[in-house]
């Protein structure tokens, strides 16, 4: 069961409901005191360091502690360095909220200090930083990150064999089908994506536009999480279940050079429905335009993607917004209603005009790893993942996640993941399904 928690109150499954009145509260404690003389509030303040200082020690045998480690490894540099920055921003925002709430109270009020690394650019690279951060931050008790798929795969592989909790938003199935007992995933992996994606896609169109779509097409990257979303679709039951005919299946190695055989083949065999797949920002904006130029964007073409990069701010920064109109993508988490203060603060801080599910996601697990160092009681990594492993919350963390609850399978699986659909109207992806969470209501594109 969870609990009602005021502001400030950070205790094991309790969630401050307005982080910022930590800060807030604070100023005002310091301003009713400011015209009392600086040697009578020091005494006071010694006088109660000290006296809190004995009760601790005396009640409960807990002392304040030095700082505890959490490691973020994210792509800072190359053609993904803006979703990791983005991933920082997050990260940085919870610690700081769990700092100006108290820290973590089980470890006598101790601070989280993040650790950053940069994966850079390629999965190789991604390893490398790993064993850097493994070996140079011996103390780590757990790490996020590491956005690709393909990166997280590499990075988990050394975390594991380093006992080091990590939570991840990758999609990958192949992230927690490895028998891992320290790598655990928040989004729904991509199979399970996949088999709800299209049922959901298929029901959406008839209900919007009165006609099932018969003829499917995918245009797809090669990283691990569009390979994952995909596979169940060419493998499985689903085309034929849905009575779907696949008359496009491309695939490129990003960073994609020239679009127009891609599109070209799109145009060719007209289908009812286009999966577009790519994960870097800057494959997007050449897909979309070069659909815009062959007359099949604009709403023309219903074309779904899946993932964040096709909700990045950076593609309305660097297109024209008509040529987002309509798009869709499926995703483990965005912005849905309750949650305007978080999002509020991460676009002052990061200067965005929204927030997408790479830094909100981030936010959270920073957030899961205190809830499961708080259950653990000590600044341990393998206290840590046992408590992540026992972990069952619906308050909390669990907010900043569809579905409500966080607790994990043997797989290191989140069992309650759902997914959103996010649809980009008039230059802003808005969260369009499930009908509780969404914002705006759903426009089926029409050709």
């Amino acid at each position: 069961m969870g609990c009602k928690a005021a502001a400030g109150d950070t205790r094991a499954g309790c969630w401050p409901m307005q982080a910022g009145n930590v800060i807030l509260g604070a100023m005002q404690h310091r301003t009713g005191r400011a015209t009392r003389s600086r040697a009578t509030m020091r005494e006071r303040l010694v006088h109660r360091a000290l006296l809190l200082g004995a009760l601790l020690v005396t009640a409960t045998g807990i002392t304040a502690q030095e700082s505890v480690k959490v490691g973020v490894i994210v792509p800072l540099s190359g053609p993904w360095a803006r979703a990791g920055e983005v991933m920082r921003i997050g990260a940085e925002m919870a610690a700081e909220h769990i700092n100006a709430a108290g820290g973590i109270e089980a470890l006598g009020g101790a601070p989280l200090e993040l650790v950053v690394y940069d994966t850079g650019d390629s999965v190789e690279r991604a390893k490398n930083a790993a064993q850097r951060m493994v070996a140079e931050e011996p103390d780590l008790v757990g790490i996020t990150g590491a956005y690709l798929s393909s990166f997280t795969l590499a990075v988990s592989e050394v975390t594991e064999r380093a006992e080091l909790p990590m939570v991840t938003l990758s999609y990958s199935d192949l992230i927690t089908g490895r028998g891992f007992n320290y790598i655990f995933q928040t989004s729904p992996t991509g199979v399970r994506q996949a088999e709800d994606a299209m049922p959901l896609l298929v029901e959406l169109a008839e209900r919007s536009s009165g006609t099932l779509p018969e003829r499917l097409g995918i245009v797809m990257d090669s990283t691990a999480a569009s390979v994952a979303f995909v596979k169940p679709i060419q493998e499985g039951e689903t085309l034929d279940t849905l009575g779907l005919d696949l008359v496009v299946d491309e695939t490129f190695t990003p960073p994609l050079a020239n679009a127009t055989p891609l599109i070209q083949r799109v145009r060719a065999m007209r289908p009812d429905l286009l999966l577009l797949l790519p994960t870097a920002i800057s494959d997007s904006k050449l897909l979309l335009e070069k659909m815009n130029e062959f007359g099949l964007g604009q709403g023309r073409l219903p074309t779904v993607s899946n993932g964040a990069a096709m909700g990045d701010p950076d593609l309305a920064a660097n297109m024209d917004h008509a040529l987002l109109e309509g798009v869709m993508t499926t995703v483990a988490n965005w912005a849905v209603a309750g949650q305007d203060e978080i999002v509020a603060e991460y676009i002052e801080r990061s200067g965005e005009p929204w927030i997408t599910q790479n830094p909100l996601c981030t936010y959270g697990h920073v957030w899961i790893l205190k809830e499961a160092l708080e259950q653990a009681g000590a600044a341990d990594r393998n206290a840590v993942a046992a408590a992540i492993r026992s972990m069952d919350m619906t308050d909390g963390p669990a907010r900043l996640f569809p579905g409500g609850r966080i607790r994990f399978d043997e797989f290191g699986r989140r069992i309650d993941a759902e997914l959103l659909v996010v649809q980009w109207q008039d230059g802003v992806p808005k969260t369009v399904f499930p009908p509780q969470a969404a914002v705006a209501e759903l426009i089926w594109p029409s050709r």
